[in-house]
């Protein structure tokens, strides 16, 4: 499990890669390690993309070792990247019955969210039975897509379920909505989930049971 938090802890990423993402994984005890994630960034991006990545911690570790191995050739790249003591425990995110769920394709997504970037700074996502309404405000004038419910049985990935208990509006940053989209490559589709007082999720399924889960909350009051 991998959490981060930005800095005016509006938002906070929280990714899971599950057992059967690794092969092999060993875990002999449950330990906490702390990185600098620009640090990691770094260095992963020293990786071939067929590379095999091979994470390593001692007890009481004040290092992580990372090696990535060749697949074409007998290339062996190893990094100790220094750990950082940080002052945080592991959140436990409570599971939430929320208001509106919609799974749509994560490229439409992405699009939603850098059009309206360019139209206003916050994005309204207004859920209801008529479907989902996302919607920009600026000085230029203002915009909105309105999406439905939609099944394609020849392309399912392109379909959009909106799951509705009760309709809900929220306003947001729409500059963290276009950070996450950044992850759409990693899944078809996005689930995303809302519910007054408690922070959206935006959610990609990754291989087996593993997922990358971003938290953002809502703007309330004069931030909107």
């Amino acid at each position: 499990m991998l959490q981060a938090m930005d800095n005016s802890h509006v938002a906070l990423v929280s990714m899971a890669l599950k057992t059967e993402a690794f092969s092999p994984y060993r875990c002999d005890r449950n330990i906490a390690l702390g990185l600098n994630l620009n640090s990691l960034n770094k260095v992963l991006r020293a990786a071939q993309g067929d590379d095999v990545l091979t994470l390593k911690a001692e007890d009481a570790p004040d290092s992580l070792n990372v090696v990535f191995e060749s697949s074409e050739n007998d290339r062996i790249s190893e990094y100790d990247l220094k750990l950082m003591d940080i002052d945080q425990e592991h959140l436990g995110i409570p599971e939430t019955e929320y208001a509106a769920t919609i799974t749509m394709p994560s490229t439409e997504f992405r699009r939603i969210a850098t059009d309206l970037m360019a139209i206003g700074e916050s994005v309204t996502i207004d859920a209801s039975k008529d479907g989902v309404k996302f919607a920009a405000t600026g000085d230029i004038g203002n915009a909105s897509v309105t999406l439905r419910s939609h099944s394609n049985v020849d392309k399912p990935d392109n379909n959009v379920d909106i799951a509705l208990n009760e309709p809900v509006s929220l306003t947001f940053s729409v500059k963290y909505l276009v950070n996450f989209c950044k992850a759409s490559a990693l899944s078809k589709q996005v689930k995303i989930c809302l519910s007054e007082e408690v922070p959206l999720l935006v959610e990609y399924t990754l291989v087996g049971q593993s997922y990358l889960r971003f938290y953002l909350a809502p703007k309330i009051g004069d931030e909107e």
